[in-house]
Order: structure tokens, then sequence, then C-alpha cells
């Protein structure tokens, strides 16, 4: 069972055998693109077999195919010059590194993790060794090679697994190993997540010696409690009875009784309810002093009953189940429910399904499809052509024109195209976005989770972000719609990525997924620029939930330039304005006769202040002089002739002018909800520019 949860995480895996492989299979089938790095005859488990009658080549193991579904393979020599640039240059473009060599294999190569992290600060590089990395603990063991029968009986396991301590036994599966490779798998999705908030990777390592240790954990408690060094209890357990495995008629079926009321539940089911209230046996610690005569009772009971009596019986009654094989498993109805045995296509239509076990971690929020097949060796060398060297970097006039291409957008409005997975195009109007980074090229957009495309473009391959003109408020207001028809009611292009570009827009940057972070009620959506397209024109602007174009700035500003003309401003300060007030008492704004000369009477070692935006352009009819009034924001220490006034109480009664008091008045207005204006007309009658058209204005 494969899930996309993953999807956009590059692995590097060159480890061998069964520790590394499981831990990059558990990534692959959740979406990650593992990558395996192989050389000569491959990964050394594609010889180990077992083999099918209907592959006389030998070319698919069963132990390979098992744990290699879903991966690609690239060959490389990595002793060889050419072979060692490959892999910088791959690792450059890697989320996660994954080798199980012994200590100091990688670093004779120039490979080392240090020598790659210079490469990709973010990369995690993760290395399962037998006894550890010296890096984070150096053992005395380090360089001794392991494989999973040491791993077992160094770390314990074998000590107390078996039926007496005359025979330590192995467990059956290579649990050395698999543990080992789980317990990396989340190591390296811990990483991960400090290396998005942080922006660095990290070394990361687990000794399989360790993993069983921390595997065997009941053993190291008991010995510090008890004194005593615990040994194999065969099918039984110290302190529990009856727990562990008993005969029946035919094979054997497991019991694990810890409550009270589960052990007289089995009394009365057995036919013999006044074992359950025995002083011997109704507790759990009596049982336990009792264990054998427990066992004697029970095994004596099971043995007259077959598999298949005593589930019906007990099945959901107690914690009981039958000892299955392979076979039983195979017609039991939970595989069938839960999909636990599934099916690998091989590469080719020849080649018959392999049946494997499934990945047993289930999502609710994700389907979960089929496991794709396991890599031919060297089967994807040709994403090496895709690689750029890793010593070129982004060449000074491409620089130079992207960040010209990011400048165009500081305050314009987005509209963020992609495609769902049936082709059909998907959008929406965003103005939470910016560019993060130039080299590489990276701008991320807000996207809230609310939102009905949220799911599509948080599990997409490409988007574009189209950064709209000044005459494109339609689309924008289109986009911000639910409107099924948004893309029949606007033109638009697809690009090399087959992506929407909205026609006309100033700017358009093709992007691949780079990653996707939470952000509360948003998810940040972060996009690697593969291409853009750039036209001459003015972005649509957005402030405070208004839209306003740049170059309408311009041309009401060019318009009163001619003739006499004073500039003023409404300077906005801690939530107030400064007004000029005069000998007499009355009140002004702040004006000159340029802007450099109303900057210059403004600005002191105690006050900045810094022009926004228009906030008015009229003439006076009675003189035919031009007003020019900009949005100033203020801070620091007011001027002397400045005097702070709250907005709820303006001294509109001591404003002389009465187109300044008209202007303050709707200031204060339009303050409160957030939504400025652009005033142009005289200083009786105008227009006010907003987004849902012109307003009428009269004093």
């Amino acid at each position: 069972m494969s899930t996309q949860i993953l999807k956009g995480l590059r692995v590097l895996d060159l480890s061998r055998m069964l520790s590394g492989p499981y831990c990059t299979m558990h990534l692959a089938d959740h979406g990650a693109e593992v990558i395996k790095i192989e050389a000569g005859t491959g990964d050394t488990s594609r010889g180990n077999g077992p083999f099918r009658d209907d592959d006389p080549d030998h070319n698919w193991a069963g132990y390979f195919v098992s744990l290699n579904r879903g991966k690609k393979s690239i060959q490389l020599d990595l002793k060889s010059d050419g072979g060692k640039n490959q892999f910088r240059a791959l690792a450059a473009t890697a989320d996660v590194i994954v080798e199980n060599f012994r200590p100091g294999v990688m670093d004779r190569l120039d490979l080392s993790y240090e020598t790659l992290a210079e490469l990709n600060p973010r990369i995690v590089y993760a290395a399962i060794r037998g006894f550890g990395d010296p890096r984070t603990g150096t053992s005395p063991y380090a360089h001794w090679p392991s494989y999973d029968v040491v791993a077992q009986a160094m770390g314990g396991l074998m000590s107390i697994t078996g039926p007496n301590a005359d025979s330590p036994t192995k467990t059956g599966p290579g649990v050395g190993d698999i543990f080992t490779g789980m317990m990396m798998a989340f190591g390296i999705m811990a990483a991960l997540r400090e290396a998005e908030a942080t922006g660095k990777g990290q070394f990361v390592d687990v000794a399989m010696y360790d993993a069983m240790i921390s595997l065997c954990e009941r053993m190291v408690y008991l010995h510090d409690y008890t004194d005593k060094v615990p040994g194999p209890e065969g099918n039984g357990h110290p302190f529990l009875s009856p727990f562990g495995l008993y005969p029946a008629a035919d094979g054997h079926v497991a019991l694990g009784i810890v409550d009270d009321a589960f052990w007289r539940r089995l009394t009365e089911l057995m036919g013999k309810p006044a074992l359950g209230t025995d002083p011997r046996f109704a507790s759990r610690s009596a049982r336990a002093a009792h264990a054998g005569e427990v066992d004697r009772l029970v095994s004596g009971w099971f043995s007259k009953l077959s598999k298949a009596e005593l589930t019906k019986t007990l099945g959901g009654e107690v914690p009981f189940g039958p000892l299955n094989t392979i076979q039983d498993i195979a017609r039991d109805p939970h595989i069938e429910a839960r999909k636990m045995l599934t099916q690998v296509h091989g590469p080719d239509a020849e080649t018959r399904p392999w049946t494997v076990a499934a990945n047993p971690l289930r999502f609710g929020a994700h389907g979960h499809g089929a496991l794709n097949p396991p890599p031919a060796l060297g089967a994807d060398n040709d994403v090496l052509e895709t690689l750029t060297p890793t010593s070129s970097p982004m060449a000074p006039e491409t620089k130079r024109t992207l960040r010209d291409a990011f400048g165009r957008f500081a305050t314009g409005v987005t509209v963020v195209t992609t495609r769902q997975s049936d082709g059909t195009p998907r959008g929406f109007t965003a103005n939470s976005f910016s560019s993060v980074s130039l080299d590489p090229p990276l701008l991320l957009v807000c996207i809230g989770k609310a939102a009905l495309s949220c799911d599509t473009f948080a599990t997409c391959d490409h988007f574009t972000v189209n950064i709209l003109a000044d005459d494109q408020k339609e689309v924008s207001g289109l986009f911000a719609s639910q409107s099924p028809e948004k893309f029949n009611s606007v033109k638009w292009h697809p690009n090399a990525q087959d992506m929407p570009v909205i026609d006309g827009a100033l700017a358009s940057f093709g992007c691949a997924q780079h990653r996707l972070v939470d952000a509360g009620d948003h998810l940040i959506l972060i996009g690697r620029v593969l291409d853009f397209e750039t036209s001459d024109g003015d972005p649509l602007g957005y402030y405070k939930g208004a839209y306003f174009d740049l170059g309408l700035d311009r041309a009401v500003t060019e318009a009163a330039t001619k003739g006499d003309v004073t500039i003023a401003a409404v300077l906005a300060h801690e939530g107030g304005l400064l007004l000029k007030e005069e000998a007499d008492g009355s009140v002004t704004l702040p004006s000159a006769s340029s802007t450099q000369a109303l900057l210059k009477a403004l600005g002191d070692e105690l006050m900045k202040a810094e022009l926004t935006q228009l906030y008015a352009v009229y003439q006076v009819t009675e003189t035919g002089a031009q007003r020019i009034v900009y949005h100033a924001r203020v801070q620091g220490d007011a001027d002397t002739g400045l005097t702070f006034f709250s907005l709820d109480i303006l001294p509109l009664s001591r404003v002389s002018d009465d187109a300044e008091r008209s202007l303050l008045r709707r200031y204060a207005q339009e303050h409160r909800h957030g939504t400025f204006g652009i005033y142009q007309g005289t200083e009786v009658e105008g227009v006010v520019h907003r987004l849902s058209g012109n307003h009428k204005y009269h004093i």
C-alpha cells in the first residue's frame, strides 16, 4: 500500500542488504523519490535469491524485490572522479542521503557528510553502522563489521530468546537490521522537520548494537530492579500467567491474560468458573506464583481442541490468537480486509507480479495505491542528464534579470495557477507572497487551508505565479471568487510545464513545488522558479483592502504639476495624526512648495517621515493652484510646531480650510474601514478612486 505523503522528497540510497534498504523502503512506499546508487553488480541482495522458476537469468531476487520496490537505480563508480562529481551534483538536489558502510568509507572517497553539507546545507545524512559513528560517540568496536546475527547476539536479544539458558535462539526475521532501519526512518523524518524550520540539515546515525538494547528494554530495568540477569523464558512471561504459546490439537495458539476479568472469562469458557475465584489464581500476582499449575490447567484444556475450535470459542472474548504459518496468513480474512499481502508488478509486461508484505502504515486522509516495481540495475541513469554541475553558479546576467523580474511584484496582486490530476486548470488570487531566495530562485505563496483549491495546490508538482497588471482588477476579482468558469472567462496559455499563464500578466513564474510548510490556518507553498516571462507595465496594487494602480498615481501627479503647486501630507503617527498648529490656534496640514522641501521640513534628528502613497490631488478653483496631498508615516518625537491628535477627536472645527477639513474627515472614516482611496478633482467636488469603481465625493 502506497501513499504520496512524502512526494517531493529526494533520497539518495547508498545502503545495501537489509537495514538501509528497509529504512528507505518505508520512504519510497509513501512517495519519496528514492534513488539507489549502485556500482558493479549492484546491491548485494540482487544476487542473494531466492529466484523464481520464470526468472532463469536470476535478475529478480525475492530479497531485493521486497525491499526495493518503488525505488530508482543509478549506476555510479564512486571511486572515479567522474562518479564522485556526479554524486555531488545529485547530493546538491537531495534532501536525504542514507548509507550503511563502515565508518570512514565515505570520508576516504571525499564524500563525507561535512563535504556534502558544504554543497547542500539542508542535507540530512543518515548512517546505519554496526556500532555507531565516531561523530556521535567512538566505540571500541567502531570498525568491526556487523550483520543481524551479531547485533542480536551482542544486543542481548538472543540471551532472552529460546527455550532455556542452554539454547539461546535468534529470532526468525532479521530484527537487528529491521528495527534499526525503522529507527533510522524516524530519525530522518525528525531531522527533516528541523531542516525545514532552520534550513540546516545534520548527521544522524543509529548503531545496530544500540538499537537492539533499545528493543530489549525490559531486560535493562529488570536487572536494575531485581539485580538478576534475565534469561530465555521460552514462550512464557516472567510475571504473567497464563501468557504465551499453548498446544492445540493441530498446532499452537497464543494467549495473553493480564487483567483478572479476562482470567475469570477464560475459566467460564473452559467450563471451570470456580477457577476464576480460586485464591490461588484469582489475582495477577497469585497466578504468577502458581504459573506452573495455571499453565498445566490451560494446556490440558487447549490440547483437546483444534485451532479452529479454540478460535470460535475464545476469539474476541480474551486476548487470543492462533499460531499462523504463511499459508494460514494468506487465507486469513483480516489480511484480505487490510490488504497486507500485495502484488508488485515487474518493470515489463512479461514479468509475473510478485507478492510481498504491504506497508502497514495507514493514513486516513490519503488513498493507498499500488506499490511501484523495483528498478533494474541502472534503469534511471538518465536522471544524471538533468543535473547541472555544482560548481557553476547562476550567470550574473540571469541573476540580474531574475532580480528585476522579482522586483516587478513587490506591491502587486498575484493569481496562482496549476492543474489538478485530471488536467483541469485551477487558480486563486493571492495577496500574501514573496521571493525568498535568488539562488536558488524560490517564491512562496500562502494558501488558506479552507480554500477550495488548497488540496490541489498542496499536492501539485508545478504551479505558476502570475503578477497582474494595473488593468486586470477584473481578473483578480474573478480568481478571488469560487466561480467554476474562471478559466473560460479569461485568456490564458500553457507554459513549458503545461501550467496556465494569464495573458496580459506583468510577469509569470513557472515553478516546481519545492516545499510545503504548515503555518496555522494557512499552508506556505514554496516553489523553485523554472522559467519566467515579463512584460512592460505597472502592477496592480493592493493596500488595506483596496486596489490601486501605480499608473494612476503618476497620471494625476503629472496633471497636477502644471502651474502653482503645493505639497502637503497627512502624517500618520502612532494611531493618530500629526497636524501643524498655528499661533492663532488654527490647525492645518504640514505643507511646502515641493516634496523635497516637505521631507526636509519634517525630517530632523528626532523624527523621520516616509511618504507612502498619493492621497489627494485637487485644484483650488479661485486661484487655479494645484494641491497634492500624500499619506505619510512618521516615527519618533514630533517636531516643533506639530501636535498629535487622536483620530477619535480630530479638531475639525479648528481647521480653517474647507477642503482640508473634508479630507481629514474622510481619512478618519477610511482609517476605520481600512480602505484608502485617491481623491481627484477640485476643492469642492471630485472622485475617489477605489476598487468598486469611481465614487463621487462632495464637500
